[in-house]
């Protein structure tokens, strides 16, 4: 089976088994990425439902690609320019390419729901605990601010004037 996929700007034409090289996406060697935008899905002539399909990768390396030279001149003006660049990719190999195999991210998600939970209801119990601390405090930053305020003026003085510069007498003419 294959897909038409599409990640960085850019479409790809996938099999299960083809390395690729896209733009740089998240994730370190050996960590599994799904490809999400499948453009176009179907075995041999047959067309399937590409919203049903989607396409599992493997990250192989990060990796950057070719140099590409910028080379920038102005005739007749003594201006030449410079400079490299190497974009950044990804190494992909395609590990599987099916219909509704998405399974296995369902199982992952729960797992990182329950942690969310976990993390939730803790973090709910602790802004009810913080909440009449935080109002006490409140009063007392206002009631720097004034006094602070009420000291900027007094201790702002204003700038002497300074006194207007002399004018040059003019220069008396040598005949």
């Amino acid at each position: 089976m294959f897909a038409v996929v599409r990640t960085g700007g850019k479409q790809y034409r996938v099999a299960a088994g083809d390395k690729i090289a896209v733009e740089k996406l998240a994730g370190e060697a050996g960590d599994t990425v799904t490809l999400g935008d499948v453009l176009l899905a179907g075995e041999g002539d047959s067309i399937a439902d590409a919203a049903k399909v989607t396409v599992s990768a493997e990250i192989i390396a990060q990796a950057k690609g070719e140099k590409v030279v910028v080379f920038k001149k102005r005739r007749r003006h003594n201006y030449r320019r410079k400079a490299g660049h190497r974009q950044q990719m990804t190494l992909l190999r395609i590990t599987d390419v099916g219909e509704g195999k998405k399974a296995p991210a369902k199982k992952a998600a729960p797992a990182k729901k329950a942690e969310t939970e976990a993390k939730a209801a803790p973090a709910e119990k602790a802004p009810a605990k913080k909440a009449p601390a935080k109002k006490a405090p409140a009063k007392k930053p206002a009631a720097a601010k004034t006094t602070a305020a009420a000291k900027k003026p007094a201790a702002k003085k204003a700038p002497a004037k300074k006194a207007p510069a002399k004018k040059a007498a003019p220069k008396a003419d040598k005949k």
